[in-house]
């Protein structure tokens, strides 16, 4: 039997563990897989895949002027690969890519979104972009029902080029950690030992929330001195403000990590995972609350992207209320003083993830999409 010719385009990253697992988990006996990368160096998966033998290509992107150029060049490498599929991932790779494909007669072009209502909250201006991208698709791969819903209901896309695509995870990953891994980097970003441990994965910018985990920590530190605020992925366009309020607390009572690349074995260095985005959209996904309770680690969320599917309050998590510092303080301290919520949250938490996030139900529902 044939196989399908499926080209991914992907911008702007240099390493991702759900690209390396698209790739691991995809179905070669149907699809013949190859890589596009388009960034300003040939990024960590263009090695690692192309290790494998994967059909991989590099095209050198730094600025907005060069998109004619790169669009010219991914016409000409579409029409020379010939694919049936083309898929992009992320703004420059759906803007540049799509229009190519369609140039060079690919039938199916689909894309993946990757945000929600980001554009409509902060760069209105992009929301045209959005609306292009979403013309020059077949089909479009919404990560969480949120997202399906601001494409239909605020960007007007017809419902049946919609697909329900959510992330899926090699959960593994996030249980079966060697504990040498985790004790050196326990070494590495708490050496004193410092507990309870609060952590955080989050890129630094404003509707993340940070700033009222921080202001709770901070509230802690009152009855748990000795506790240890960890910071990952620490970057991004609100980082001077945050590090303003880092600023406020104590010497000693908090660590930045910019890049870990063992993040699932991260996880499992903290004691309380935080993660409390500003409202119901701001995340298009959020994979931290997947990864967290994936890692078993007791957990306090606000409820955005995916968590508006199957987090419950008491149940696999604690849920506060949006942009409170208080109850985001209430909760760690629950879960710090009753072992028994602790051990259910975790329990129930690893059951659903178990149940809605493996990273085969997401390659079946990309088949369906494919295949439609």
């Amino acid at each position: 039997m044939k196989r399908t010719k499926l080209l991914y385009i992907i911008s702007g990253i240099d390493y991702s563990l759900g690209f390396e697992w698209l790739e691991k988990y995809m179905d070669k006996s149907r699809y013949e897989t190859e890589f596009v990368f388009l960034h300003h160096q040939p990024p960590q998966l263009y090695d690692l895949f192309s290790g494998k033998g994967v059909k991989v290509y590099f095209l050198r992107l730094n600025t907005k002027k060069e998109y004619p150029m790169v669009f010219f060049k991914l016409f000409s490498l579409i029409r020379r690969v010939s694919p049936d599929i083309v898929h992009c991932h992320l703004l420059e790779a759906s803007l540049l890519g799509l229009p190519a494909a369609k140039l060079a007669g690919v039938k199916k072009r689909v894309y993946t979104r990757h945000h929600s209502t980001f554009h409509f909250d902060y760069h209105p201006r992009m929301v045209k972009v959005d609306r292009f991208i979403n013309a020059m698709a077949t089909g479009i791969a919404a990560i969480t029902e949120n997202v399906r819903r601001v494409l239909v209901e605020r960007e007007k896309v017809d419902p049946r080029k919609v697909f329900i695509v959510h992330h899926g995870f090699e959960l593994a990953c996030f249980q079966d950690v060697e504990q040498g891994l985790v004790d050196a980097l326990t070494l590495k970003y708490n050496p004193a030992h410092k507990r309870p441990v609060v952590g955080v994965i989050s890129r630094f910018t404003e509707w993340k929330g940070i700033r009222y985990t921080i202001e709770a920590f901070n509230m802690l530190l009152g009855e748990y001195p000795d506790a240890m605020l960890i910071l990952a992925n620490a970057k991004g366009d609100g980082e001077a403000e945050i590090n303003a309020r880092l600023g406020e607390l104590p010497p000693g009572t908090y660590c930045k990590i910019v890049f870990e690349k063992e993040v699932c074995a991260l996880y499992r260095i903290f004691d309380i995972f935080v993660h409390v985005p500003v409202d119901s959209f701001a995340e298009a996904f959020g994979q931290t609350y997947v990864e967290a309770l994936a890692a078993g680690i007791p957990s306090v969320f606000t409820l955005s992207g995916i968590a508006n599917e199957f987090v419950k309050d008491g149940i696999n998590a604690l849920v506060v209320p949006y942009k409170n510092s208080g109850a985001i303080g209430e909760a760690m301290k629950r879960l710090l003083v009753n072992n028994e919520l602790r051990t259910s949250l975790v329990l129930e938490g690893q059951k659903e993830v178990k149940q809605k996030f493996p990273v085969e139900v997401m390659m079946n529902a990309l088949y369906r999409m494919y295949e439609a």
